[in-house]
C-alpha cells in the first residue's frame, strides 16, 4: 500500500517538474502598450490595446522559438491618459517592470518626452504619433508605423484642391502636439496648392463649445474647416456647425476617421465629413478582411482605426528577434531598421529617422455613422 502511494507521489512529482522545467524553458518577453485607456480617447487606446492582445495570444498559440527557447509572450497595458505626464508615469512603469518593448503611445503629446525615457531605457517603441518632431529625436529604437502629420495634413490639402476644388479653407487646431502639427501641415499645403486660409483659430482638448470661432469663420464664407484634434471634440464642433447653418465641409486627420465621429456626432456626420488616414485601405489589403473577421470574432466589436497597426507592430518585433535569433532590444531594432516587414495594414520598411518609406493616405468621409474610404493617395 504504502509502495503503491510512494509510487504515485514520484510520478506525480516527475510530471510537475516536467511541466514546471518546460514553463521554464520559455523565454518570457514583456510587450508594453501605452495609451488612453480612459476619459474620452478611450475608445482608440482600447481598439489599440485590443490589435496588440490579439498579435500575443495568436504568438502565444503558435509559440516561435529564439535561440532553441520558446518565446512566451506577455502584454503589459498602462494608462497613459492621452497626457504628457500621465504618459511619463506609464513609461517609467513599463520600464520598472523590464519591458523592453513598446506599442504606443498614441498622441503625440505623449510619445515626445516618453520616448526619450524608453531611448534612456534601452526599450524599442513602435508608435503611431504623427508629430514630425517624434523621429527628429534621432533615437535609433524608434519606429514610427503609420503616416506622419506631414503626410496627414498635407495629403487631405491636395485632395481638398485637386478633387474638391476649394479656395478657400480655415484652420482650428486645439493646441495639442499632434493637433497643432497636422493643422499647420494642411495650412502649408494648402497656400502651395493655391487655396486661401482665410482664418487659423484656436481651441484646447477638453473643450465643447465652439459657436465664438465658427461664427467667425462663418462670416469669412469658407468652403472647408480643417480641424486638428480628436473627436470628441470634432463631433460636437460638427453638431454646432449645423446648428449655425454653415455648410463648410469639416476636414481632419486620422483621429476623426472613427466610428465613434458618427456616434457622438449623429446625423451631423455624413458626408460633409472628410479625414486623411495613415495605410492603404484595409477591406482592399490582402489580410484585411480576415484580420477585421479575426477582430470581430475575438473583441465582438469593429477594429477601429489603429488596432491593425498595433497588431502588425506586435507581430514585427517577433518577427525581427526570430530573424536577430535574439531577443536583445539593439540586435532585433538593427533587423527593424535595415529589412522590411509585410503587415496587414502596410509594409513596414523605415528610413534612418524611423519613419516609413512608404506610407500611402486614404481619404474617407462618413455613411450611416461610420468611416467610408474614398481613396488612397
Amino acid at each position: 500500500m504504502n509502495l503503491k502511494h510512494s509510487v504515485k507521489h514520484i510520478a506525480a512529482a516527475t510530471a510537475l517538474m516536467a511541466a514546471t522545467g518546460a514553463y521554464a524553458q520559455d523565454t518570457v518577453v514583456k510587450i508594453g502598450h501605452s495609451g488612453p485607456l480612459s476619459g474620452a480617447q478611450a475608445f482608440s487606446g482600447k481598439d489599440n490595446e485590443n490589435g496588440a492582445r490579439l498579435a500575443v495570444e495568436e504568438l502565444n498559440a503558435k509559440p516561435i522559438t529564439v535561440g532553441g527557447k520558446k518565446l512566451k509572450f506577455e502584454l503589459l497595458s498602462e494608462d497613459d491618459q492621452g497626457d504628457p505626464k500621465a504618459g511619463m508615469a506609464a513609461a517609467q512603469k513599463l520600464i520598472d517592470n523590464g519591458v523592453k518593448y513598446v506599442v504606443g503611445p498614441y498622441n503625440s503629446g505623449v510619445a515626445i518626452p516618453s520616448s526619450r525615457a524608453y531611448n534612456d531605457a534601452g526599450v524599442l517603441v513602435a508608435t503611431i504619433a504623427t508629430n514630425p518632431k517624434i523621429t527628429q529625436q534621432g533615437y535609433k529604437g524608434l519606429f514610427r508605423v503609420n503616416a506622419s502629420d506631414s503626410q496627414l495634413g498635407s495629403k487631405m490639402a491636395l485632395y481638398a484642391a485637386n478633387e474638391l476644388k476649394f479656395k478657400n479653407v480655415a484652420v482650428i487646431d486645439d493646441r495639442t502636439a499632434f493637433g497643432q502639427g497636422v493643422a499647420e501641415e494642411f495650412k502649408k499645403q494648402a497656400k502651395a496648392s493655391g487655396m486661401t486660409v482665410a482664418g487659423h483659430e484656436f481651441t484646447t482638448d477638453k473643450a465643447f463649445d465652439f459657436n465664438a470661432i465658427l461664427t467667425k469663420l462663418k462670416n469669412k464664407k469658407v468652403e472647408a474647416i480643417f480641424f486638428g484634434g480628436y473627436a470628441p471634440q470634432a463631433a460636437p464642433m460638427v453638431r454646432q456647425m449645423k446648428q449655425l447653418g454653415i455648410t463648410a465641409k469639416l476636414l481632419g486627420g486620422d483621429t476623426i476617421c472613427t466610428a465613434e465621429m458618427g456616434k457622438l456626432g449623429g446625423d451631423a456626420v455624413g458626408d460633409n465629413v472628410l479625414c486623411s488616414q495613415g495605410g492603404a485601405i484595409l477591406d482592399k489589403a490582402t489580410s484585411g478582411p480576415a484580420f477585421k473577421a479575426k477582430y470581430k470574432a475575438r473583441y465582438k466589436q469593429d477594429a477601429d482605426v489603429y488596432a491593425a497597426s498595433y497588431y502588425d507592430a506586435t507581430m514585427m518585433y517577433a518577427q525581427a528577434m526570430q530573424k536577430a535569433n535574439s531577443i536583445d532590444p539593439q540586435k532585433v531594432a538593427a533587423v527593424i531598421g535595415s529589412g522590411s516587414y509585410k503587415g496587414i495594414a502596410g509594409t513596414y520598411a523605415f528610413d534612418e529617422r524611423g519613419d516609413m518609406k512608404q506610407s500611402p493616405v486614404t481619404i474617407f468621409t462618413f455613411k450611416g455613422g461610420q468611416p467610408v474610404p474614398l481613396t488612397s493617395y
